[in-house]
Parts: C-alpha cells; sequence; structure tokens
C-alpha cells in the first residue's frame, strides 16, 4: 500500500478489525518508508459496476460517490454514522448481486430514495429535491405533503 503522505510502497499492518457494520476491515498501516499512520478499509466487491449515465455516458460505481450524496442529505440530522454505511453497504450489495455490470443512475436513484424513506423524512425530502430536481418552492410543498400523508398511514 503507498504512503499518502511520502508515496512510499511499502507499508506494514499494525492492527485490523472489522468495521462496526461488519463490511469492511479497517486496518491501521505504518509507512515503512516515514513512518507515518494511516488507516485504509477493505471491502469485498462482487463485481465491478459501470454507472449508465444520462447521454449514454458510463462510468465506473463509486461507493464514494454514493456515500458522499447521502452524507449530503443525511447532513446535521441525528443518523449514526453505522445506518449510513449500512445503506450504502446494502444499496451496493443490490447492485451487485442484481446480475448485471451495468446499472442505471436511476436505478441508483430510486434505492437511496427506498433507502432513505425508512431512515428519516428530511434526508429523504432533500435528496428528492435534487434527485427528482424541483424548482420551485410548490415541488417541495407537494412532495412533503405526500411524505407526512405516507408518514401518517399505518
Amino acid at each position: 500500500m503507498r504512503c499518502p503522505f511520502c508515496g512510499h510502497d511499502d507499508s506494514q499492518v499494525k492492527d485490523s478489525r472489522p468495521t462496526d457494520d461488519g463490511a469492511a476491515i479497517r486496518r491501521r498501516r505504518q509507512c515503512e518508508g516515514c513512518a507515518a499512520r494511516f488507516t485504509t478499509f477493505e471491502r469485498i466487491q462482487l463485481r465491478e459496476l459501470v454507472v449508465l449515465k444520462s447521454e449514454d455516458k458510463k462510468e465506473p460505481f463509486e461507493r464514494d460517490k454514493l456515500l458522499r450524496s447521502i452524507e449530503i442529505a443525511t447532513r446535521k440530522r441525528p443518523i449514526e454514522p453505522v445506518r449510513i454505511e449500512k445503506l450504502v453497504s446494502g444499496i451496493q450489495r443490490q447492485l451487485e448481486t442484481s446480475g448485471d455490470g451495468e446499472v442505471s443512475s436511476k436505478r441508483i436513484g430510486e434505492l437511496v430514495m427506498e433507502g432513505l424513506k425508512g431512515l428519516d423524512s428530511v434526508a429523504y425530502i432533500r435528496f428528492a429535491s435534487v434527485y427528482r430536481d424541483f424548482s420551485e418552492a410548490k415541488d417541495f410543498e407537494e412532495f412533503a405533503g405526500n411524505v407526512g400523508e405516507m408518514a401518517g398511514k399505518p
């Protein structure tokens, strides 16, 4: 593993342990060149995924990009980071086990919406505002009203 500080090619693993959600292994490493310490995460990847974007563009699936978008939607909400990690891992696992190496960005957005709906209604509305491209205040009002009605149903 290349050192992020000095670029040296070798590092020594000092400690390994599973993450809180059990979906990755956290490794504490020390550079053999400059002795700096850093952390890496090792995750299972079942297959390489390609995201089909609009206008027939394709790009590799990036777990970190998915995590960032969910973190933006959940910012300043009382949600434990382990629940966000579980959501991201669950979405990634669904995509990897779907049987297809290509997935549309629309499908990813739908999975995020589905996950956030059960996690936090404010985060759900925040994500929907970007995903569904709300352009006016009434768009928020209508969507929030529907979310409120769904929450009130038994």
